[in-house]
């Protein structure tokens, strides 16, 4: 399990590096927009990617 979990982190890693390797000036830019979201949009955000992490999850563990 530990494995795993370590596996999921690195990937995530990989995929997070990505758009400020390839698109700097992206990346800046939606960085900066972030930051000026309102903390229940936030939130919002949080509970949406948890929900399709979850969601993800469950359908690889039962596939």
């Amino acid at each position: 399990m530990s494995d795993s979990l370590l596996a999921a982190f690195a990937l995530v890693l990989v995929v997070e590096g990505l758009l400020p390797l390839f698109a700097p000036g992206l990346w800046r830019e939606s960085f900066r927009r972030l930051v000026e979201l309102t903390d229940g949009q936030l939130r919002f955000i949080g509970v949406v990617s948890i929900a399709l992490g979850l969601a993800g999850y469950w359908l690889t563990q039962s596939a």
